[in-house]
């Protein structure tokens, strides 16, 4: 039973002490094999002989601990933690026990009470994993999108973000595009460039981004549609958000690798801006699908053919909205006023919708019922609002906008100073004091008074 027990320190140390015992090993070397001094082996030894290998066990070993807690201790915290922290991890359950019920005990002992208590589970048992999704069977078939935001062209450019395209089936790289940042316009040119150069897929998978997914809370739980949402749906091509980063998988690892191979391609070749990026990108996509792109599992390619006019796809990818149209013929829209021409077509207008273009090359157009409608701009004070709500991912372009409008500010040359007056050239000074006004009828009477008193010789208090 006493073998049972032992640890594996103790069980060697009998078996050196045995070898001591039978003289195969001298005192001295069993010091130096136990890492112990000699006086202590020689009391192991003495007891080795007259009590037998159980005597080398640690004498405190199934003996209840000086430090522990006593039994109703332990129901009471447990009792707490069931009643109001039983979702609390055992770091904060423990400081709840100490501020609000001044009871001192370790975390470590909590910890080890809920775990046996069944209300927490080791880190071990608590680690998720994401099972691996087989690929999809043909080409074409789900394309996975992502906006990877990192320093492409280390230090020789500010950061931008790569917009990438890959096949589900066959993680081949279908478009890559350097921008300044995600965004809609910034997705629809390269959607443009890839049904261009693939056609229609049957569909996107991304992340939940605002770009791809409506996150307004009014917006009953991301039911509506975005600009691009609504674009892909035009072009009937589906659009999925993953749940996950690990979801998507594919394109998460490939912007990794993107990270390491792409940093070095565009830095041995000497490129440090986004428009030779782009130039340099599809070279570099040919080269790479050569050597990492997978057979698919079936021969079939789900691309379908565009079959869209080119300025069609131009209004679809766009930002179109709808304005109230005023009184005085005019709509708001982006802090700017636009005011119609009175013509025919326009006297009928006020409280009708019309709709906005608002194209990527930057042209703005109002159309009704299909017809372009001329205008002239009011613009208000263009800036970016202090304290304005902006996402991470478009922090970085809003920060260099800010940027260009404060040194286009700073260049500006500064306004001429106020001319003098002529007071102010003769030399007069303003001292603050007012001007005496006209006495009132009370006030006079009391300077009589004063004048009259004093003349009688007695003396004025009049306050």
């Amino acid at each position: 039973m006493g073998w049972v027990t032992m640890s594996e320190r103790e069980l060697k140390r009998v078996k050196v002490l045995s070898q001591v015992v039978d003289g195969r090993v001298p005192t001295r070397e069993a010091a130096v094999l136990l890492g112990m001094s000699m006086r202590q082996v020689q009391r192991l030894l003495r007891r080795f002989r007259h009590e037998g290998a159980i005597s080398i066990r640690h004498r405190a070993r199934g003996r209840r601990s000086n430090n522990r807690k006593e039994d109703g201790v332990r129901d009471f915290a447990l009792s707490l933690i069931r009643e109001s922290y039983a979702d609390f991890g055992p770091t904060l359950a423990t400081e709840k026990l100490v501020e609000d019920h001044d009871l001192k005990v370790s975390r470590e002992t909590i910890r080890k009470w809920m775990m046996a208590d069944g209300m927490w589970l080791e880190k071990k048992a608590r680690r998720t994993f994401h099972q691996p999704r087989l690929r999809r069977e043909r080409y074409g078939e789900l394309i996975q999108i992502d906006g990877s935001d990192h320093r492409w062209f280390e230090d020789r450019a500010e950061p931008c973000t790569l917009l990438v395209f890959i096949d589900d089936a066959t993680s081949t790289l279908m478009e890559l595009r350097f921008v300044p940042s995600e965004s809609t316009f910034s997705y629809f040119a390269a959607l443009e460039r890839y049904l261009e150069n693939h056609g229609r897929p049957v569909a996107f998978y991304s992340d939940r981004y605002s770009v791809f997914r409506v996150v307004a809370k009014e917006a009953k739980g991301g039911a509506g549609m975005t600009q691009f949402g609504r674009a892909l749906d035009e072009l009937n091509i589906e659009i999925i958000c993953a749940n996950s980063s690990q979801a998507k998988g594919r394109v998460e690892r490939a912007n990794r690798t993107l990270q390491d191979r792409l940093v070095k391609e565009l830095r041995l070749v000497g490129i440090s801006d986004i428009e030779a990026g782009n130039t340099f990108l599809p070279g570099f996509m040919e080269r790479f699908n050569a050597k990492f792109a997978k057979t698919p599992a079936r021969p079939d390619n789900l691309h379908r053919s565009l079959n869209v006019e080119p300025d069609r796809l131009a209004d679809v990818l766009c930002w179109r909205d709808t304005r109230c149209v005023g009184r005085q013929l005019t709509i708001m829209y982006e802090r700017k006023k636009y005011m119609f021409e009175v013509s025919d077509l326009t006297r009928d207008l006020p409280g009708k919708y019309v709709e906005t273009y608002a194209f990527p090359d930057g042209r703005f157009q109002v159309r009704w019922k299909g017809i372009a409608l001329p205008y002239t701009v009011f613009d208000k004070n263009q800036r970016v609002t202090h304290a304005a709500i902006t996402e991470n991912k478009l922090l970085g372009d809003q920060l260099a906008m800010i940027k260009e409008m404060q040194e286009t500010m700073d260049a500006a040359p500064a306004k001429p100073k106020r001319s003098k007056t002529n007071s102010e050239k003769k030399g007069y000074e303003k001292t603050g004091r007012k001007p005496p006004g006209r006495r009132s009828a009370i006030q006079k009477k009391a300077d009589e008074r004063r004048k009259k008193m004093n003349a009688e010789g007695r003396v004025a208090d009049l306050r």
